[in-house]
């Protein structure tokens, strides 16, 4: 097993959910965690309270949409730490609706976000680990990006595009023999507040589809991204596909 210990870790979307637990659990592990999201009063209150319980972390408001925002991330990082060892891609929204109720700047948004954002990071961090011939990204993408259903499409489309850009990186990487691992996580159905993003008769029915079933907590996904970046430099954990047990598609 690699040491998470003391490697510096980029988390995005590190306000709530995945991305806190995500900090929480490796900054536990004695890694240094750089905190990233929009909501700057979270990540500081996240950070002050890793710190004080003898972590590490550093906090950094951005917003991953904004290419100059992510070179200036990987920047800071450096400043800080020296270096980076793993960036883990998990900034997201979810905003549901058939292609007739659906506002096309919410589709505009999920692009953004979703998948460009995620590739604005990768690019800005690439160079940094390609010169120390490491490095591994994890990038956050959704049982969605496998399988589509109705009312979902334009989400759908994003995560379908974080997967096909993982894979297609991974092969670029291992062809280059560049030392950088990539990992795809594919969560089901987890408790976060991502439904909120969308408006009340929509989060209604969501929460309808879940009514009888046990869903993941963030924790568990957490426990993923550290047993992937845990793996000895030879092993490389392309893809985790993670559902809660009763979920069905």
């Amino acid at each position: 097993m690699e040491e998470i210990r003391n490697k510096v870790i980029i988390i995005t979307g590190a306000s709530s959910g995945i991305g806190e637990k995500t900090a929480r659990r490796l900054a536990s592990e004695g890694a240094k965690v750089i905190l990233v999201a929009r909501r700057k009063d979270r990540i500081e209150s996240l950070a002050k309270e890793i710190n004080s319980n003898g972590g590490t972390a550093f906090s950094i408001v951005a917003d991953v949409t904004d290419k100059d925002a992510c070179r200036k991330i990987i920047t800071q990082s450096k400043e800080k730490f020296g270096n980076i060892d793993v960036l883990v891609n998990n900034a997201g929204i979810m905003l549901i609706g058939q292609w007739n109720e659906a506002d096309v700047e919410e589709w505009e948004k999920m692009v953004k976000v979703n998948l460009l954002g995620l590739m604005y990071m990768t690019h800005a961090v690439l160079p940094e680990m390609n010169k120390n011939k490491k490095g591994h990204i994890v990038n956050i993408s959704s049982v969605s990006g496998r399988t589509t259903k109705p009312g979902s499409s334009a989400y759908n489309s994003t995560k379908w595009g974080v997967n096909a850009f993982t894979d297609a990186l991974r092969q670029e990487l291992a062809q280059a023999k560049s030392g950088i691992r990539t990992t795809l996580i594919e969560p089901g159905a987890v408790e976060t507040e991502l439904i909120t993003h969308n408006k009340p008769e929509i989060q209604e029915r969501l929460n309808k589809n879940y009514t009888n079933m046990v869903r993941l907590q963030p924790e568990d996904i957490a426990d993923a991204v550290a047993y992937a970046i845990s793996r000895p430099s030879r092993v490389s954990i392309n893809e985790i596909l993670i559902r809660p047990t009763e979920q069905v598609g």
